[in-house]
């Protein structure tokens, strides 16, 4: 067994932690507080190529390989977790598109998408629809050569920057099962009756925008139904959001780290009764505690990435969401009693990660149903233990 990374690897994450360490950490606190949109870090993102990290080389992408795709969203969860949001729904959309959209929609989209030059996002979530997506409302009828759009979706990340937004529709609502109506339509967002009707306020996850869409009578041209099949749409979203739970076990990951440097950190500088915390047993079980889960995460989540390599994994996806996304949760919160009182207060970086890691059970689908996508993948067969 080899638990290491390749050269290529090794400095890419390099690369990315300098970034992370000189261009995030030392605003994300301020900018947090202050609702300031990070644009220069974007923009940061945007020169280091990241917006094309799920795009092939022959459109202007990196094209990384699973792991190195986990590493980028750990990185910078590691300085500030918003910031991954904006990131996360462009790469899965872009992967979405590179894998199943048409040749002329890979031409028309990638190229520009994996410069950064245009920004994109995943419209699935509505008001009465979320973990369970076969209960969406939105519906595309087709008139000519166009199909005529009505509905809302929610939770919707990049939503005043997404351009196109792949958004899941209903084609044929009569359809049974439901899925076999779903389809995916590429909406331009300066289309009349695309409208961003509000933010939503929201705990954590700030940094980037979290907004609710109102599709009424949006008239997309016909060509823009991805890979130009109808009732496919489901699929088609299943094999981005598996890529998606990667993503979120990975931004685990980066919350706990930062958990264990602040907790440590602070243990060795911190005093009380004339010694520093850190040599205080209660406190040392603290630490050891948060240092074990966080690496048995960490080499869950890249398991995982490297499971979705060779296709389809569910449930390793699954497992590995569930485990890392529970161990940020444990570990923010340890952080924020090694801190004590001042774990609470806004002037130091635990409670941002404690409001964060609350997020990373719910995201990408909710850690109790993923439960039941690991368990269907066992009894199948397609996943195995041991």
């Amino acid at each position: 067994m080899d638990f290491k990374f390749d050269e290529d690897q090794r400095e890419f994450r390099a690369l990315l932690r300098n970034f992370v360490d000189r261009e995030i950490i030392p605003v994300a606190r301020e900018w947090e507080q202050s609702g300031r949109y990070p644009t220069e870090i974007v923009k940061g993102m945007a020169d280091m190529g990241l917006f094309g990290i799920t795009i092939p080389e022959e459109y202007g992408g990196l094209d990384l390989d699973p792991v190195s795709f986990a590493l980028v969203f750990e990185e910078i969860a590691r300085g500030w977790m918003g910031i991954a949001g904006i990131l996360g729904s462009h790469s899965l959309a872009c992967r979405m598109i590179a894998m199943h959209g048409t040749e002329e929609q890979k031409q028309a989209y990638l190229p520009e998408l994996a410069t950064g030059v245009r920004r994109t996002g995943i419209g699935l979530t509505e008001p009465d629809a979320g973990t369970d997506l076969q209960g969406i409302r939105t519906t595309a009828r087709l008139e000519g050569d166009h199909y005529v759009v009505n509905g809302s979706k929610m939770w919707i990340t990049n939503a005043r920057y997404a351009n196109p937004l792949p958004v899941l529709v209903k084609t044929d609502p009569s359809a049974t099962p439901a899925h076999k109506g779903m389809s995916v339509l590429l909406i331009d967002s300066d289309l009349d009756g695309f409208i961003v009707t509000k933010d939503i306020p929201k705990l954590g996850y700030k940094g980037t925008e979290s907004c609710e869409i109102l599709l009424d009578n949006v008239r997309v041209p016909a060509d823009r139904l991805l890979g130009g099949v109808e009732g496919i749409g489901m699929k088609q979203v299943l094999s981005a959001l598996e890529w998606g739970r990667v993503n979120i076990a990975a931004r685990s990951v980066g919350i706990a780290q930062r958990a264990h440097d602040e907790a440590l950190a602070y243990a060795q500088q911190r005093k009380a009764f004339g010694r520093p915390i850190a040599d205080f047993q209660a406190i040392q079980l603290k630490l050891a505690q948060v240092a074990t889960q966080l690496q048995a995460a960490r080499l869950m989540a890249y398991w995982a990435a490297d499971a979705v390599k060779s296709g389809r994994a569910d449930g390793e996806t699954g497992m590995a969401k569930i485990f890392c996304s529970e161990v940020a949760l444990e570990a923010a919160i340890d952080a924020m009693k090694v801190h004590g009182g001042y774990g609470y207060s806004t002037e130091f970086e635990v409670e941002r990660l404690y409001r964060d890691a609350i997020l990373m059970s719910i995201g990408e689908g909710t850690n109790d149903i993923l439960r039941t996508v690991v368990a269907k993948s066992l009894i199948r067969g397609e996943t195995v233990v041991g």
